[in-house]
């Protein structure tokens, strides 16, 4: 099989109901889903270009202890942050200017060390062909995120904003408790 179907084929699968699919539909319910989809893009891109380039240098050695923790703890502190919110000036500011960077903050950090990081670190270790694995896995979760991106976008015509806010914080809480309970166990 080639680097890029068995890129796509792994990558797809995996991230099928994965957190970072649910974060993606999370935030289009909250914004336009045009730059929620570039940020995913941008964010993968990035998170599995230095998958693929560690893989083809360092053969599939990736200590990924350290980032499942930092990751998971963003989750934490994203969560908390919704919950709270930041007052009614603030979020007039904040809805005024693109999402594009808190997405592909949160996305980058939640492909930190996850399977599919992992997975296509070990292809590109396997294949030594890095541009089909980068294409093929890329390729992969913007199609399956993009999935999770139009549920969350029909969601934010029926969800009230209030309910949404709640709603996306649990998915970050939920994410962060999940990341460091896997570490420690």
């Amino acid at each position: 099989m080639s680097g890029f179907l068995a890129a796509f084929t792994l990558v797809f699968l995996a991230e099928m109901g994965d957190k970072t699919q649910l974060i993606a539909m999370t935030f289009a319910a909250r914004y336009s889903w045009r730059p929620v989809m570039a940020a995913v893009l941008a964010a993968t891109l990035a998170n599995h270009g230095l998958a693929v380039l560690l893989g083809v240098l360092l053969g599939g050695l990736l200590p990924d202890a350290a980032m499942r923790v930092v990751g998971s703890l963003a989750f934490l502190a994203f969560g908390l942050w919704t919950l709270r919110g930041d007052g009614d000036e603030e979020e007039e500011l904040h809805q005024s200017r693109s999402p594009f960077w808190t997405v592909a903050l949160t996305f980058f950090l939640g492909e930190m060390g996850d399977k599919t990081q992992l997975a296509v670190l070990t292809i590109a270790a396997e294949r030594g062909a890095w541009l089909p694995v980068l294409a093929g896995s890329t390729a992969a979760m913007v199609i399956a995120d993009g999935l999770g991106i139009l549920l969350g976008s029909k969601l934010r015509r029926h969800v009230p904003p209030e309910r949404m806010k709640r709603i996306s914080a649990f998915v970050f809480i939920a994410c962060g408790l999940a990341g460091l309970v896997s570490f420690l166990t």
